[in-house]
């Protein structure tokens, strides 16, 4: 999980815990504008001249968020992985075996494979080199191929072109027949002619490219953000090298699991207690489609589930995942039920008892994929669900029969998941009946705003009664909503469902917001586009605000899925000369400001809680959209994030230990 900032009037900041992406807008009745009776241009017309045609690779710089998602530290990463993904596809073509990045000191990446190397010779239609094609034209490559490629993430054929117009330049070498190759393009077009440079014994491709900055905002790679990625396709593709050096740092990471997804599995558990020390694994191949899982139960109470296809993270799913959780749940309870292990069971057992402390991997290879978009982030197929269905039942069936000790473990765990679920389900009727009672509607302690459109509303969530009271004050009324919450909230990474549902400041919380959570979670009937956390600039602000989180992830995925949820940032100082004041968020700031004002007779106040400000001042520094700046928590990577939630907030104390002592002398603002 990922935050960073942007504001809309001051310096942006960014923060050290989740760091992300995107900016702050919002919808006042200032800025709102109307087409509902709206005059047209009389002096314009519309005809074929305003028609554009945006000729080769031009459409791909004129929109680059439409191919890479966007021109932030995300597509720019997203560029590494497309040049990546190539040489993962000659691997699973069989062909390749070590896979290379490096970060150069001057801004470039390289990405190097021994894979077949791109062909050089000339391409019957272009009348160019087939290489010279691949780089420098939309839908174009062997991934059309089912020959060149059976199974292929990159099936769009607009990987490495994208990456090259949107370049400030590309060089690529190809070692195929003895002999290397060179050619170099500059913002997607082609500027020298390929041409040999050496001779070689070895075959595969290179591809060294500098991000354009008339496109990219961030030019910064993250070491740390390229190497979990290059970990995953590792842990996916058993047995292959991958390597990353960063140059600028010296920092280098190896990556070979020969393992394979049964090693990505104890690595995401590895901060947890396992019910049972061997993960249940199974593969199998039907009509041309591989489906590969492996499993493993932990004694905690949140779902870890990861699905591929063809090496693509489907973070929305699709009907593989659907599949995989209806054969899962099936099997499950069909065999509880034939060993007995339900008869005291008064309420059905379901799909979410059975996933309870469930961590998992699934990857499919897919001849012929359909994704949806080109993010490829959901898996369409429709004859894949029931094949996926079919290989987990039956590997789950077999590993049964063979462990009965591990599967009463599983079994057991259900039940007692089954027994939370009910009461938790009690105690949701208990909260609703009293919601009645006392008049039904919305929270009391909710400041709502007048405003019922959620594109225009947001939500702050406010420590504290007297920090909320100075946020009504100082709000803005029209689209500006208040919910303080009295102190620290439940850690729901130790809790069940039951528990959590017994803690009134997360009922209060799922009431204003309106979605429910878990299987109930609708994003459709959210109240507010914009979830503000507001807390303390100090330690405790920070763990509640830490706890928020946790629960916004375990509970609540969809809205930092959808880009809902932001963290304000209020000042930690003000210096203040005569009539002018500075508000500082650092002690660098609140430094530099006391130099600037002459030290002489320089008042300086450190705000020990949000409650310290004036409404006037809370408005000004943290709340006025033209002036503040928010955090905008994103999840770049859902399996760094799970792993920081368990470390941070789980029952494990050694993993929590390390992590402070590792970062110990990163703090950057220590009450002490």
């Amino acid at each position: 999980m990922k935050h960073q900032a942007e504001n809309s009037g001051g310096t942006g900041r960014d923060a050290t815990l989740f760091d992300g992406v995107e900016g702050d807008s919002v919808l006042s009745d200032d800025n709102v504008k109307t087409v509902e009776g709206a005059v047209p241009d009389a002096g314009h017309h519309y005809d074929a001249s305003n028609i554009q045609v945006l000729k080769g690779l031009e459409g791909v710089r004129k929109r680059p968020a439409m191919y890479i998602g966007s021109t932030g530290a995300r597509g720019l990463h997203h560029c590494v992985y497309e040049v990546v993904d190539n040489s993962i596809d000659e691997a699973l073509a069989g062909y390749c075996d070590a896979v290379s990045v490096e970060i150069h000191k001057d801004g470039t990446v390289s990405v190097q494979d021994n894979g077949r190397g791109i062909p050089v010779d000339l391409h019957a239609v272009e009348k160019k080199p087939a290489v010279e094609v691949v780089m420098t034209t939309l839908h174009s490559g062997g991934k059309f191929d089912r020959e060149s490629y059976k199974v292929s993430g990159g099936l769009h054929g607009v990987g490495v072109s994208v990456v090259n117009a949107l370049s400030e330049f590309l060089e690529v070498e190809v070692s195929v027949n003895g002999t290397v190759y060179h050619q170099r393009y500059e913002r997607g077009l082609t500027k020298t002619p390929l041409k040999e440079i050496g001779k070689t014994k070895k075959t595969g491709t290179k591809v060294t490219f500098k991000p354009d900055s008339q496109i990219f905002e961030d030019l910064d790679f993250s070491f740390d953000t390229l190497s979990q990625r290059l970990r995953e396709l590792a842990f996916l593709n058993k047995g292959i090298t991958i390597d990353i050096t960063d140059e600028r740092t010296g920092k280098r990471h190896d990556f070979q699991y020969k393992g394979g997804i049964v090693q990505f599995v104890k690595h995401l558990n590895d901060n947890k207690e396992p019910l049972h020390p061997k993960p249940v694994y199974f593969t199998r191949v039907k009509d041309g489609v591989e489906v590969e899982f492996a499993l493993q139960y932990n004694d905690s109470y949140v779902e870890t589930v990861f699905s591929y296809v063809n090496n693509i993270n489907t973070i929305e799913g699709g009907t593989h995942l659907v599949g995989f959780r209806s054969a899962l749940t099936r099997t499950l309870v069909n065999y509880a039920e034939k060993e007995g292990y339900l008869k005291n069971i008064k309420a059905a057992v379901t799909g979410d008892d059975v996933r309870e402390g469930l961590t998992a991997v699934l990857s499919v290879k897919h001849p012929d994929p359909q994704f949806e978009g080109q993010t490829k982030t959901k898996l369409g197929n429709s004859e894949v669900k029931g094949l996926v269905e079919s290989v987990v039942g039956e590997g789950l069936r077999e590993f049964f029969e063979e462990n009965p000790p591990v599967a009463r473990k599983i079994t057991d765990k259900i039940v007692s998941a089954a027994r939370a679920r009910e009461a938790a389900r009690k105690a949701r009727d208990l909260a609703r009946r009293k919601s009645v009672l006392d008049g039904g509607g919305l929270p009391g302690k909710l400041a709502d705003c007048s405003s019922d459109v959620p594109e225009q509303c947001e939500l702050y969530i406010v420590e504290g009664d007297s920090a909320g009271g100075s946020a009504k004050q100082g709000r803005d009324r029209r689209f500006q909503a208040i919910l303080p919450i009295k102190g620290k909230i439940i850690n729901v990474e130790k809790a069940r469902l039951d528990k959590i549902l017994g803690n009134e400041e997360i009922r209060t919380i799922i009431t204003a917001l309106g979605t429910g959570i878990d299987a109930e979670f609708d994003l459709g009937k959210l109240r507010y586009h914009k979830i503000i956390l507001m807390s303390d600039a100090d330690v405790d602000g920070a763990h509640i605000r830490t706890l928020l989180l946790t629960f916004l992830f375990r509970r609540l995925t969809g809205l930092v899925d959808a880009g809902h949820v932001y963290i304000a940032q209020p000042p930690l100082f003000l210096v203040r000369k005569g009539k002018e004041e500075i508000y500082c968020f650092n002690e660098l700031e609140r430094d530099a400001a006391s130099e600037r004002l002459g030290k002489k007779n320089v008042d300086i106040q450190r705000y020990k809680g949000l409650g310290d400000m004036n409404p006037d001042q809370l408005w000004k520094t943290t709340m006025d959209p033209e002036t503040r700046t928010l955090l905008k928590v994103n999840m770049d990577d859902v399996v760094e994030a799970d792993q920081m939630f368990t470390v941070l907030m789980g029952e494990q104390v050694e993993p929590r230990r390390a992590f402070i002592e590792k970062h110990a002398l990163s703090v950057r603002n220590l009450d002490i």
